[in-house]
């Protein structure tokens, strides 16, 4: 049996639970969420198989020192007492990346030019002045975390090398796409799995759509990277990396399409791109398609999956993006009824204008913008009678009502919250008053809900907008990617289209690829693009 050893797998605010049960799906032993991190224990194979298959993970990491440092000088000789021709050589390179939460070292850089300064006098000590290993900020051999808190200190290895959210797909991008760990798992967080239909109406550069066919097909994401950090420790196992990334049966079919529009054709074009690259347009259904043109949900006979990410409102003009939103909400009510819609935003005020109650939030960050991320449940009739014929609404859960709340409140709890409050806030309950509830205000949900006939009052903005829109050409295209590729799909790979439209198929076209064969390989199937 393969020795186990620690790891951690670093991720994103708000996705360590869904890292968590990605590991453990994977066989990881003793899985522990933390703050943006996972720590795990496996051997070899669940260390390679956590950078090939895990869809929420940033970077594997391996712990090979733990020691307590109280200032820089401890810190240095701690490190120079590893024995560090163990994991390096004067013919290789090496990277340090460094996290400090300590009071003891406030500055990240210094603490790694220490670490830097004990490993190079590691080897002049043994080997002599010119005998060290070079140092490099990118692409190294080595790869060596190193994180502080407190005074205690803890030397990692990077075992992924560049961070896994960069997939090896991406052959062109939009301005600002969303990450593709962020897109993952969110997708992952809907419980989506292709049993339904999923929709992006505003689909961007289709990182949501390619995140999504990965999950559904059952392809690993890691299966498009060129090369990993592993490859260049002394133990590494080419034989059982083989053997991981072979794992499995292959790609699945999926029993539902993936639906993605955009109002831009070179968004559109660049999505179709990527798509290709990533070899899933046979999961996808890709088309120029603005929000307000959406008049009736894909017909497959099952409400399905709404993942979005809107514009946020940073570039835009407000009054445009209130009424996206109003739109967004629209749809969800009078088109997409029965979906569950999941929408990231970091414009709160924004999110007011869909008009309904979300039934989850949870707080994210997309490109270090703190945002949250919405479920909308959208049915016909009352959410009493939506209960009554079953559906589910996972907010659902007992509520104690304002009353009994405060019945429960200490006098203690009321006197510290008069303290909290001031002087001019409401003074301490005596013992023998009454405990008197609070004001009755209007819910947030009612107060930025929209008015009868809001939407009808907004049809003279609607309409101007299609004008607009017809004026600069971008009328709706014919649907780009269905089951079947063609030939002049993927001929327009790597070219610059002035439309995203895709010349009718002469017949279908058929290839066969290794999905589990790295891109580069001598696999005659593999057509995935290399930039």
């Amino acid at each position: 049996m393969e020795q186990t050893f620690e790891m951690v797998a670093k991720t994103l605010k708000g996705l360590e639970e869904v890292l968590a049960e990605e590991l453990r799906s994977m066989g990881a032993l003793n899985v522990q969420p933390g703050l943006r991190m996972v720590s795990f224990e496996g051997d070899l194979a669940m260390m390679y198989r956590a950078n090939l298959c895990s869809h929420t993970a940033l970077s594997i990491l391996r712990p090979i020192y733990k020691f307590m440092a109280s200032d820089p000088d401890s810190l240095y000789e701690m490190v120079k007492e590893y024995d560090w021709g163990s994991i390096l050589s004067v013919s290789k390179t090496f990277s340090i990346d460094t996290t400090v939460h300590s009071d003891s070292f406030t500055h990240s850089r210094f603490v790694t030019y220490r670490v830097k300064d004990a490993i190079v006098d590691w080897f002049k000590d043994r080997f002599g002045e010119e005998k060290r290993p070079g140092v490099r900020l990118s692409d190294a051999d080595v790869m060596i975390n190193v994180h502080i808190d407190g005074d205690r200190v803890t030397l990692s290895l990077n075992s992924s090398g560049e961070s896994l959210h960069k997939r090896g797909w991406r052959v062109a991008s939009t301005e600002a796409p969303i990450n593709e760990v962020l897109a993952a798992g969110i997708i992952l967080k809907t419980g989506w799995r292709g049993e339904t239909p999923l929709v992006d109406p505003m689909c961007g550069s289709g990182t949501f759509l390619i995140e999504a066919a990965l999950i559904g097909a059952g392809i690993k994401p890691g299966s498009f990277r060129k090369g990993w950090a592993f490859e260049n420790w002394r133990d590494y196992d080419a034989e059982l990396f083989e053997k991981v990334l072979n794992e499995g049966e292959g790609p699945r079919e999926l029993p539902y399409m993936i639906y993605g529009a955009d109002i831009s054709p070179k968004a559109i074009s660049i999505a179709e791109r990527n798509i290709l690259a990533a070899g899933v347009d046979e999961y996808i259904n890709l088309r120029v398609r603005p929000l307000q043109q959406w008049e009736e949900a894909p017909a497959e006979g099952k409400p399905g999956v709404i993942v979005t990410n809107p514009p946020y409102g940073e570039r835009l003009n407000p009054e445009d993006i209130e009424n996206l939103y109003r739109m967004l909400g629209t749809k969800l009510k009078r088109v997409f009824l029965g979906y569950h819609s999941w929408i990231i935003s970091s414009n709160e005020d924004c999110l007011a204008h869909i008009g309904l109650t979300p039934s989850i939030k949870e707080e994210l960050q997309n490109g270090g913008i703190d945002c949250q991320l919405r479920e909308y449940i959208s049915f016909e009739g009352s959410k009493s009678d939506f209960r009554k014929n079953g559906g589910v609404i996972k907010e659902d859960r007992p509520v104690r009502s304002a009353k009994d709340r405060i019945a429960r409140k200490s006098d203690a709890e009321w006197r510290k919250d008069a303290r909290e409050k001031g002087m001019g806030g409401r003074r301490a309950r005596k013992n023998d008053e009454p405990r008197r509830g609070p004001e009755k205000r209007t819910p947030l949900s009612e107060k930025y809900r929209p008015k009868k006939g809001g939407f009808a009052r907004a049809e003279e903005r609607r309409r101007k907008f299609k004008e607009e829109t017809a004026r600069d050409g971008e009328s709706e295209a014919e649907t780009l990617l269905q089951r079947r590729r063609n030939v002049h799909a993927l001929k327009s790979l790597g070219e610059s289209p002035k439309t995203p439209s895709i010349p009718a198929s002469e017949g279908p076209f058929m290839r066969t690829r290794r999905r589990w064969k790295r891109p580069g390989s001598d696999n005659p199937g593999n057509t995935v693009n290399e930039e």
